[in-house]
């Protein structure tokens, strides 16, 4: 029947509404709105010398402002008509275009409020390194990068390998992915720290239990070269590309390894055939590090992820599977009793945790 059909489009709505409501409470917009207008209706605000800042971020929040309440109040009437016209089969129909729009507006305005900082709507550069723990830590680095591929695909992202660095006897050192897709480093930035695995090891003959970490790195692609790079300060080497399976393999040295010497920074491709196309994409790699770099320190933060050591106490994020079964992440204390599910791609809720948690920080 339609009414069911209608009451199941908007129950799936929930999760979205929540995220919503939540992050509208802990936001303090409605504070700072009367705050604003309160300013803006002083006699001589004229005077103001940050009238102009003032009017702008009142006119911002209040945008904010209409548009969730708006929200709010479709939700409750949309809940009244479903009630009133339960049997009426031909009204249902007229108010069910309304529906799938409300249901729209929710998901778009999550999406404004959660991913509205610099760089959020920008493609992104996802690195993972192996850290303490050997063959294991190898084989939990290769366990990652299948995750963030599986997000990608649920997420309906592009995703590309372009870099591959086979570990000894299982895993990988190290993998770089070039992820494309609407909103894709707004969704993954906070995803950069230490990822700690515990599990019984499939390379221990004697069923022991291990501890492995490996560190994430999410960087956005600079959309411009706005820092001038001295190639003097570059150090190119090539090398063969390798990967399980036959992946990226080549006869010649056509994957590329770019040291930039004053920084240290160092990244590397091997995705494509040609040694031209790898440098260019090894490049705007490296680039978006440099920009990332100066904003850190533009900002003088006193944080930087990939500074710290990948070991034990400095994770975001635990994965056990044995001798419980939980994932937890350590800055929201979210928690999910079904590592299956997440090491297969399902990070949406952990991901908007996260979001909210960062943004009313």
């Amino acid at each position: 029947m339609i009414i069911d059909d209608l009451k199941e489009q908007l129950k799936s709505t929930e999760p979205d509404l929540k995220t919503i409501q939540v992050f509208w409470d802990n936001s303090h917009n409605q504070q700072e709105f009367e705050r604003l207008f309160a300013l803006s209706k002083e006699e001589d605000f004229w005077k103001n010398p940050q009238q102009i800042q003032i009017s702008q971020q009142l006119q911002k929040i209040r945008m904010l402002k209409e548009t969730y309440d708006t929200i709010e109040a479709t939700q409750k009437e949309i809940e009244d008509l479903l009630i009133l016209f339960k049997d009426d089969q031909e009204a249902l129909e007229s108010i069910k275009a309304d529906i799938s729009k409300h249901c729209r507006s929710i998901k778009n305005f999550k999406i404004t409020l959660l991913l509205n900082k610099e760089d959020d709507d920008s493609n992104c550069f996802l690195s993972i390194n192996a850290g303490a723990g050997g063959t294991e830590s190898q084989d939990w680095s290769e366990m990652l990068l299948r995750m963030y591929v599986r997000f990608c695909e649920r997420e309906k992202f592009s995703c590309t390998v372009l870099d591959y660095q086979v570990g000894e006897g299982a895993g990988i050192k190290s993998g770089t992915l070039y992820i494309k897709g609407k909103n894709t480093y707004g969704m993954l930035k906070n995803e950069q720290g230490i990822h700690r695995l515990v599990r019984i090891s499939p390379f221990d003959s004697n069923k022991r239990r291990h501890t492995s970490f490996a560190g994430v790195f999410v960087t956005p692609e600079t959309s411009q070269a706005t820092i001038v790079i001295n190639p003097n300060d570059l150090r190119i080497d090539t090398f063969r590309a390798g990967g399980a399976g036959g992946q990226h393999v080549n006869k010649t040295e056509s994957a590329i390894r770019i040291t930039h010497i004053p920084t240290g920074i160092v990244v590397q491709c091997q995705n494509e055939r040609s040694q031209t196309q790898n440098k260019e994409t090894a490049m705007k790699m490296l680039m978006a590090k440099l920009v990332q770099k100066e904003k850190e320190e533009a900002q003088a933060k006193l944080y930087s992820a990939e500074r710290k050591k990948i070991e034990w106490g400095s994770q975001i994020r635990s994965y056990v599977l044995h001798p419980y079964k939980m994932v937890k992440d350590h800055r929201t204390n979210f928690e999910s009793p079904q590592p299956e599910i997440i090491l297969d791609g399902d990070l949406v809720n952990f991901i908007e945790a996260e979001l909210i948690r960062s943004q009313t920080e």
